[in-house]
Order: C-alpha cells, then structure tokens, then sequence
C-alpha cells in the first residue's frame, strides 16, 4: 500500500493558480434579469476572503494581497474601475476558499507471469508462462485537500449576489510566489465577467 500525503501552503494562491498550470473550466452563474451593462466601478467586499472548510487554514495579509492584486487587474483590464470606498462601487466583490480534506483509493490488480516448462499436446517440451499466473493487487491511496475558489459579484443595493465563477482543483504541496502567474489565473476565472465578455486566451 502506498500512502502519499499532499500539504497545503499558500492555499488560496494555490487554488487560483491551478487554473494557469492545468486550467479546469469554471462553472459561471449569473441573475438573467441583472443590467450588466451599466456597472462601472468595482470594489472589495469587506467580508472577502474567507476561508472554510473542514481543514480551514488561515490567510497572511501578504497572500490576501496577492489574489486581491490579481483579480483586480484583471478586472481593471476589462475596463472597470476600483475604488475604495464600497459605498461609491457599482459592484462588490467576494472571494472564498472552501477547504475538504478528502481521500483517493484506487485499486490495481497486476498479474505476475512465471515461466515453467510443461508437456503440450501440440509441444512436447513447451514454454507456458501462464501455468504460474497470479494477480497481485495494488491499493494507491492518496490523501489531498480540494480548493474551491468562489467569486462573487455583489449588487451592494440589493445586498444579494449577481454573479458566481465557482471553481475547483487538487492543491499540491508548494508555494505560489509568481504574481504573473496569479494574474493569469484571475484572468481565466473572470473571463466570463460580464456576460458575454470574450474568454480570456489559454
């Protein structure tokens, strides 16, 4: 049995910037009656960057930072504008981590070939490597934290969300420090913001 064990560090960096490394698609939701035209100005929610989960690890300013500074490019480069004070936004942003430690088994059967020399009826002296077979099986279980990462866009009138880009991967066991990288990854979880805007290059 072999056990492999995955540690988290800089999960929410990790969790966005998975969609650069190996993109998985995010899943985009939004309020069809929603005027998404006429907002121009963006500002954080002040509730943003939650962490949670059945393993919640606590975020560094430095690494909140980090993903604030990314998304806002990226939304900056599709014209918006931020601002500081909520109360001149148009639209809030929200971002959190939701952490599950979860579990992979899988199993291998592998057959073992041996070879012995046995009478054929056709081969009198015949080599049969399968008089000896036997299947030895293999359990792989891998223990691995899920990230989903979840955006939000917040009618701050309404206090209610009118846009959600949801999405998940595997975290593997090391440290995101490349802003660029982080940029990219904002960009593909965003570009479905507004809707109807162009998908952002692979």
């Amino acid at each position: 049995m072999k056990l492999i064990r995955l540690t988290v560090a800089a999960v929410a960096a990790l969790t966005l910037a998975a969609c650069a490394t190996k993109p998985p698609e995010p899943v985009v939701d939004f309020a069809p009656d929603y005027n998404f035209s006429q907002p121009k100005t963006i500002g954080f929610y002040a509730m943003s960057g939650e962490v949670t989960g059945n393993n919640p690890t606590e975020l560094t300013d430095f690494q909140r930072d980090r993903i604030d500074a990314a998304l806002q490019g990226a939304l900056e480069a599709k014209g918006f504008v931020f601002v500081e004070k909520t109360a001149d936004a148009d639209l809030l942003l929200s971002w959190h981590l939701n952490l599950m430690e979860k579990t992979d088994v899988k199993t291998y059967n592998n057959p073992s070939y041996g070879a012995s020399m046995g009478y054929s009826r056709y081969n009198r002296y015949a080599m049969y490597n399968c008089y000896n077979c036997m299947n030895q099986t293999d359990v792989r279980v891998t223990e691995y934290t899920q990230g989903t990462f979840i955006i939000d866009m917040i009618d701050p009138e309404e206090n209610a969300s009118v846009w959600r880009s949801v999405t998940q991967s595997k975290l593997k066991d090391e440290t995101i420090r490349d802003q660029a990288a982080l940029d990219s990854a904002a960009m593909r979880v965003l570009a479905g913001f507004p809707p109807g805007a162009m998908p952002a290059s692979p």
